[in-house]
């Protein structure tokens, strides 16, 4: 799991069922320290209604999110879960 903001909504004319009705967003990872993004975006099936802009928290458990979609076969990987309003570190 992971706090990421999204970067772009994915737009698909054409797309495995198990997709078809969910919106499907672009996030990349935050560094929780620094709040700097860094790393590969990931492609995420949206769950909260996040949009373009938002912090949000994103599960990488594909069974899962495979669970959620009601599909055993659903070719999915990371799914968002919740949208961050803030977040707080402990002192090291």
């Amino acid at each position: 799991m992971f706090i990421g903001r999204v970067k772009a909504r994915v737009v698909a004319t054409v797309k495995h069922p198990s997709y078809v009705g969910r919106k499907i967003l672009l996030v990349r990872q935050i560094n929780p320290r620094t709040g700097e993004e860094y790393g590969e975006p990931v492609v995420a099936v949206d769950f909260v209604d996040a949009g373009v802009g938002d912090t949000v928290l994103v599960s990488q458990e594909g069974g899962s999110a495979r669970r959620v979609l009601g599909d055993k076969s659903a070719p999915v990987r990371s799914f968002i879960v919740g949208i961050v309003e803030d977040w707080e570190m402990a002192a090291e």
